[in-house]
């Protein structure tokens, strides 16, 4: 089965492609990847086809209905003829890059959306995503809920009316099908149970990739190994690495910082660099980080606790799940002395290890991506729906 895999270029979306294209290509499919060229070198290097795709820049924009609809019209036009030449049985689409879905459409093929995070559909049985809140419960809980619900119900009826004119004036029918399938890449222990889940939702579990495989090695001695991960998105929180290094600061820890930018005039007590976390996790006793979900879901798959300083984004949302679980210390805003108390807790209190513990063993429940992808795939040449 030949895959052309289409994503964004942010690090929290391309990196999931890239593990999705290794999945395939490990399984004896051809994944060809089609983003722009951040991380297309190294994508290249790990084995992956990955042609030029220059004019591939899905960056938000502040208008967010022109940028993920009336944007990616355009782009789907420019996409066409790559996957014409490059004549994939399926299209799986990044969720913030919708080009690829209406491209496929164009073109008849089946696509599935990859969401490398919890299904964020709204539900009418949740709050809105992004709230951070819990589904209520009782008679207020719910009455909570639809209030909130209804506070967003004009944007989301505004998304789509962008997105049926978008589709419209590309020659798509205004109404959007949606995917033959959704692959939610997240740990179960990150979902929550919803009344309407789509029933071509697949929970597949992380997709995770390191591009600098080499690890980074954490400074000498006995003290717990405290691994600091700046966010890599534009929303992350301001400061957030020279808050964590001030409140570690005496607490005779170890600190391990995972950054593609290291930070000049480090303490003898932390180190700083690119490289493969896996190991530099087996090492660690907690995580300090935005929230981000590759990052929360390596620390718990791991089985590391988090203390979690979310920015924007869905940060907030992944954050306050994390902390119902049991697994995370949530601090907003930064500040020395509430990033302090929070690592102490998680250091001193052994709960926090043993529901990170739990929530990487509800990895087993996961659907396999590429068995979700074939089916598809093997249904729509049999002419099912």
């Amino acid at each position: 089965m030949r895959v052309a895999v289409v994503a964004g270029p942010d690090a929290g979306h391309v990196f999931p492609a890239v593990a999705l294209c290794l999945r395939f290509a490990a399984a004896g499919d051809e994944p060809v990847l089609l983003t722009a060229d951040g991380w297309r070198d190294a994508a290249v290097a790990a084995g992956i086809e990955a042609p030029p795709q220059d004019w591939l820049s899905l960056r938000a924009e502040a208008d967010i209905g022109h940028w993920l609809y009336e944007r990616a019209a355009e782009l789907a036009q420019q996409l066409v003829p790559t996957l014409e030449a490059l004549n994939p049985d399926l299209v799986v689409s990044d969720v913030l890059a919708k080009c690829g879905g209406m491209a496929a459409e164009l073109l008849g093929l089946p696509w599935v959306e990859l969401s490398p995070h919890p299904l964020y559909l709204p539900s009418r049985g949740l709050p809105p995503i992004g709230s951070g809140l819990a589904r209520g419960t009782g008679v207020r809980g719910r009455l909570r809920d639809a209030v909130l619900r209804r506070f967003t119900a004009r944007s989301l009826r505004e998304g789509q009316r962008q997105q049926a004119v978008a589709r419209a004036g590309i020659g798509l029918p205004a109404r959007d099908p949606g995917p033959v399938a959704r692959l939610v890449a997240t740990l179960p222990a990150l979902e929550v149970p919803r009344p309407d889940w789509p029933r071509e939702a697949h929970v597949v579990g992380p997709l995770l990739w390191d591009p600098v495989p080499v690890g980074l090695t954490p400074p000498p001695g006995a003290g717990p190994l405290v691994v600091i991960a700046p966010s890599t998105a534009t929303g992350g929180a301001a400061d957030m690495l020279s808050t964590t290094l001030a409140a570690l600061d005496g607490l005779n820890v170890r600190a391990a910082i995972s950054t593609f930018r290291p930070p000049d005039g480090l303490p003898a007590w932390a180190s700083a660099g690119a490289g493969g976390q896996d190991e530099l996790l087996r090492q660690a006793a907690v995580v300090v980080c935005g929230a981000g979900h590759g990052l929360l879901a390596k620390a718990l798959l791991a089985g590391v606790p988090v203390v979690a300083v979310p920015g924007g984004g869905d940060q907030w949302e992944l954050a306050n799940r994390a902390a119902r679980q049991g697994s995370a210390v949530v601090v907003r805003p930064p500040a020395v002395d509430a990033v302090r108390t929070a690592v102490l807790n998680v250091l001193e209190d052994p709960t926090f290890a043993a529901a990170a513990a739990e929530a990487a063993k509800t990895v087993a429940e996961v659907s396999d991506p590429v068995t979700v992808c074939r089916d598809v795939f093997q249904a729509r040449r049999r002419g099912l729906p």
